[in-house]
């Protein structure tokens, strides 16, 4: 019990020096987890993510609802090899979090291999106590 404490506390001191708040944090924390699961086509894990009213654009102009995004990875028509984030940023307010960020990606569409680069903006809702993905849109990186 001692050690759980002891942990704790040390995690918080952590977060603080850190230089990100805990909603911030969490809010990386789910980042990376949708990254995962992209990866891994987890269409159970991206439900809990992403929310019943996502709009998530694509940098050619389509644009999916949830149901159409979790089919096209489960079944291997968008099938991401690799997912590499960076230059995040992350912006809190009140229940929402905007994040941006660039995305290096080796593709198999369709077991056809590829790359993507992109710039991503990221809407993330708490809702429930939980964050998830409302919307998503992204242009070629210039």
């Amino acid at each position: 019990m001692k050690r759980i404490i002891i942990a704790s506390v040390l995690l918080l001191f952590c977060i603080k020096m850190s230089g990100q708040s805990a909603n911030e944090k969490a809010v990386a924390i789910a980042i990376e987890n949708l990254r995962k699961a992209m990866v891994d086509a987890d269409s159970l894990l991206l439900d809990q993510l992403l929310s019943d009213q996502l709009s998530y654009g694509h940098s050619g102009g389509h644009v999916e609802g949830k149901k159409e995004f979790i089919s096209k990875l489960s079944s291997g028509k968008s099938d991401f090899l690799t997912i590499e984030l960076t230059q995040q940023t992350i912006t809190i307010s009140k229940d929402i979090a905007v994040v941006r960020h660039n995305l290096n990606a080796k593709t198999n569409d369709n077991g056809k291999p590829g790359e993507v680069h992109l710039q991503v903006l990221l809407i993330w809702q708490k809702q429930h106590g939980k964050w998830v993905l409302l919307a998503r849109q992204a242009i070629k990186q210039q």
